[in-house]
């Protein structure tokens, strides 16, 4: 299996309208200065990759903002990328600006190629706690809910409740309650 980081990806549609959402990021090579970006079909981060083919990878550690990117809360100041048209999330640790250099078809998840142009750092890292941990595979299946059994889910937040009931701070508390919300609502 590659290593996939999680990340918050910021692409730009054609008009040039800013847009978030978690993508994990498959490695490309060992030095990390290639990934992968494959987003579903359909998807406004698949059209934006196709429009203007570079993106952000923002690192960040305040799941708020995965979670949010799934619950309608985008709503995140972003500022200026150094080397890319896509701008950066202001919250980010740290990011990397990629282009697009190569496209691999696919019905239902394209591959889009990515060499790193530019990274930066802008905050310490401090670590994670299980919450966060807990939050991001939410995500991944608030995410996923058109595609998996109720089932699978529920036991799954069943399973991932415990750390966050144990270890979670106002922030992975906030964002476990839009991802619960989130899946208590009809798919659609």
């Amino acid at each position: 299996m590659p290593l996939i980081r999680e990340t918050i990806v910021t692409t730009l549609a054609a008009d040039g309208t800013p847009h978030l959402a978690p993508l994990g990021l498959i490695a490309g090579d060992e030095s990390g200065g290639r990934w992968i970006a494959a987003p579903f079909h359909p998807s406004t981060t698949l059209a934006n990759l196709r429009a203007v083919p570079e993106l952000v990878a923002n690192y960040v550690d305040d799941v708020r903002i995965f979670a949010g990117c799934l619950t309608g809360r985008r709503d995140f100041p972003l500022l200026a990328a150094d080397h890319v048209r896509p701008p950066r999330l202001a919250a980010a640790l740290a990011h990397a600006e990629l282009r697009v250099v190569a496209i691999e078809a696919d019905e239902a998840r394209p591959r889009f190629h990515c060499e790193t142009v530019f990274e930066a750092s802008h905050a310490p890292f401090r670590g994670f706690n299980r919450a966060q941990a807990a939050v991001i595979e939410a995500a991944i299946l608030v995410s996923r809910r058109h595609l998996l059994p109720p089932a699978t889910i529920a036991e799954e937040m069943r399973r991932l409740r415990v750390a966050v009931d144990k270890t979670a701070g106002p922030r992975e508390a906030a964002a476990w309650a839009w991802l619960v919300a989130a899946l208590a609502s009809p798919v659609g």
